[in-house]
């Protein structure tokens, strides 16, 4: 079990490189002359190259297990990636250097995911994925008031430099202490086939697109807008932002724990994550339409990052319908969706805050999106098929 430690040692660390730009962007336009659309383009090419890689991800574990597969990706993505970010000088360094993190960390849930459903019966699968993502979210946290005292002692480039070591020297473990499971016998099809007898799983069509809207909310707003919606529309210091971006990141981690059993205590994955991305939604849209003091909205982003960390419990809901010898590319194939949805989020909120003029009006245009986005997604989701988690779910 001690590969799975530091696998987790290793996520926490991914989860940190998806939200560290809410504390470090008022050093970046200071220093840098950046806005925060570059930042948000850069935030989703994190998102982007994270998703474009899954595919290929999904292959390679089928084929060749993590341990290669996560410990050069994380290598070279991972740390390369963190020590182009310190030496960056404008805004196209930041979005390669993003990029190549968002690469190198594309396979970190995934493998952990694989050796779960290799290693455990089905039903515990939401339980240690949530064990996974609540440990990782710590991540969140560190991101957030103690990385704001990090790039205080150190400098922002310093700090980023030090990470990229440190990723490097988790990458080295992995390869050494992860255990890849026995192959499956009969793998399905080659490459890239595995994806497209996914897609023919009707069953897992109302699914995707809660995945694509889910995790973009909590994660968008956390890993960027936070910051400056405080600070352009209640004028919070640098140490308040970063002690509600803690909040947000605590609320997160909170939520990923809460989710994660309560599949089996519900008996339900379908109604639990109706009910709780309902009440993220509802949040997300209070915050949009109805504009409120600093203390109140910040816990309404606490309230929107518990409600959204439901994405354990929806990639266990996708993972009960995915045969198992198709396993690595089931669980990187809802990944694509997961993780795509933030970037493309990113993407869009960027256009979205720019062509409302910025200010009180571009947050509340990215608002707008995240909210509608999710609503629409919820809809969709009412007609999928609920997947108990006491046994495997069958594919029709």
């Amino acid at each position: 079990m001690i590969d799975i430690a530091v696998l987790f040692v290793a996520y926490l660390l991914s989860q940190f490189y998806r939200a560290f730009l809410a504390v470090l962007s008022p050093a970046l336009i200071a220093e840098l002359g950046v806005t925060p659309s570059d930042l948000s383009l850069a935030v989703g090419a994190w998102f982007a190259a994270f998703a474009a890689t899954q595919l290929p991800v999904g292959v390679a574990l089928d084929r060749i297990g993590p341990r290669r597969t996560l410990g050069w990706a994380f290598f070279v993505g991972g740390g390369g990636g963190a020590l182009l970010f310190s030496a960056a000088q404008d805004g196209a360094m930041l979005i390669a250097a993003m990029a190549m993190i968002g690469a190198g960390c594309a396979p970190m849930l995934t493998s952990g995911m694989f050796l779960f459903a290799r290693r455990f019966a089905p039903a515990r699968l939401a339980t240690l994925t949530g064990l996974m993502i609540g440990v990782g979210s710590l991540g969140n946290v560190f991101a957030a008031a103690p990385f704001a005292g990090m790039i205080e002692a150190l400098g922002w480039r310093g700090a980023m430099a030090l990470l990229g070591a440190v990723s490097a020297g988790l990458a080295a473990l992995l390869l050494v202490v992860i255990r890849d499971p026995p192959r499956v016998e009969g793998a399905g099809p080659q490459g890239l086939g595995g994806f497209a007898e996914l897609l023919r799983l009707r069953v897992l069509w109302p699914i995707l697109p809660l995945a694509l809207a889910n995790y973009a909310v909590a994660a968008g707003l956390r890993g960027l807008w936070i910051g400056p919606y405080l600070l352009d529309l209640h004028a919070m210091s640098n140490v308040a932002i970063g002690l509600a971006t803690t909040w947000m990141a605590l609320a997160m981690v909170a939520g990923n724990f809460v989710y994660g059993p309560l599949d089996r205590l519900l008996g339900s994955r379908k109604w639990l994550l109706l009910v709780g991305n309902a009440l993220g939604c509802i949040a997300c849209g209070w915050l949009w339409l109805s504009p409120t003091e600093a203390a109140v909205a910040v816990a309404l982003l606490a309230a929107i990052g518990f409600f959204g960390s439901s994405y354990a419990v929806l990639s266990a809901h996708f993972a009960a319908f995915v045969p198992a010898r198709l396993t690595g590319r089931g669980v990187t194939l809802i990944n694509v969706f997961g993780i795509g949805g933030v970037g493309l989020g990113q993407f869009a909120t960027g256009a979205l805050f720019d062509a409302a003029g910025g200010g009180a009006e571009g947050h509340a245009a990215v608002l707008a999106w995240y909210t509608l986005t999710l609503g629409a997604a919820l809809f969709v989701y009412v007609f999928s098929r609920d997947a108990p988690p006491v046994r495997k779910a069958t594919p029709r």
